[in-house]
């Protein structure tokens, strides 16, 4: 069975879903889910999860985010990026030493209030659809993590490029936006590249059609990262030999381990295992058929 992690380069003007709808048909398979949402007018990196590495899914979403992102003064929008009306403009020029000396600032845990136009929900619909309803958006202010931050380039007429490395959920528009407000200048993001998402990144980032390409030619396996690899930040833990098909029902297994989760080996890799009060179980099974 073809299963792995495929990172997507996702291009503009394509949501996330589309690139699922498209994984799902090249890899023939419903068993198809992202690894966080890249919103429709971003580009970059997507990683793709297929098969039975979607139960990876708790582990790998959580990992740390590169973006880079183009910062705009002088209009704000109702959406924070370049797709909204603008709803405030002002002429203040913002000089590199200016944008400098604020970025420390949004280092750090931060409360973000995500945008009102935003795929978050409230009582199972999305903000984005309330928001064109005209109807009251709920506060939904949350605490994000900027683990970086700095200016890589001016880039003239008032705006610059900033990397950004980040925790899931981080919105980087509300962030453009918030720098503004803090320079007392009105800005907005006018484009975002995703660089990495835990260990998948742009590097390694295939387009959709050369994925199709790959599969016309036989090599589509050659774009997936293994189950096995993807969870290699866990620790390693191997079970005695006898321990393979007990591991494979569910029956816990003695050992010296510290509790927390680990990559579980018996004859061969079996998946993600938990160890509590001295006693590993197999809680993700990741093992091939048996022979």
């Amino acid at each position: 069975m073809t299963e792995g992690i495929v990172t997507v380069l996702k291009p503009p003007a394509m949501s996330s879903s589309d690139v699922v709808v498209d994984v799902r048909h090249i890899f023939e398979t419903k068993r198809v889910g992202h690894l966080g949402t890249l919103d429709p007018e971003a580009a970059g990196v997507l990683p793709v999860c297929v098969g039975r590495a979607v139960r990876l899914f708790d582990y790998l979403v959580d990992k740390r985010k590169t973006y880079l992102a183009e910062i705009a003064f002088g209009a704000a929008t109702d959406t924070q990026d370049a797709q909204g009306t603008v709803t405030e403009t002002g002429g203040a020029i913002v000089s590199e030493d200016m944008l400098d000396a604020v970025l420390p600032r949004f280092t750090g845990v931060i409360v973000q209030t995500p945008p009102m136009y935003s795929a978050l929900k409230h009582n199972g619909r999305k903000l984005y659809d309330l928001a064109l309803q005209g109807k009251e958006i709920p506060d939904k202010s949350r605490e994000v993590e900027i683990f970086s931050l700095r200016r890589m380039e001016t880039l003239g007429g008032n705006r610059f490029l900033l990397e950004i490395c980040c925790s899931r959920g981080t919105y980087i528009r509300t962030l453009c936006s918030d720098i503004g407000t803090a320079l007392g200048v009105p800005a907005h993001m006018a484009f975002l590249l995703r660089t990495a998402s835990g260990m998948f990144t742009l590097e390694h980032a295939l387009p959709i059609a050369e994925l199709e390409a790959m599969k016309a030619e036989g090599r589509l396996s050659d774009a997936l990262t293994s189950c096995e690899a993807a969870v290699s930040f866990l620790p390693r833990l191997d079970l005695r030999s006898d321990r393979r098909r007990p591991a494979m029902n569910g029956l816990p297994t003695r050992t010296n381990a510290e509790d927390g989760a680990y990559r579980l080996y018996c004859n061969g890799f079996l998946g993600i295992g938990a160890v509590k009060d001295g006693s590993a179980v197999l809680k993700v099974h990741l093992y091939g058929e048996e022979l």
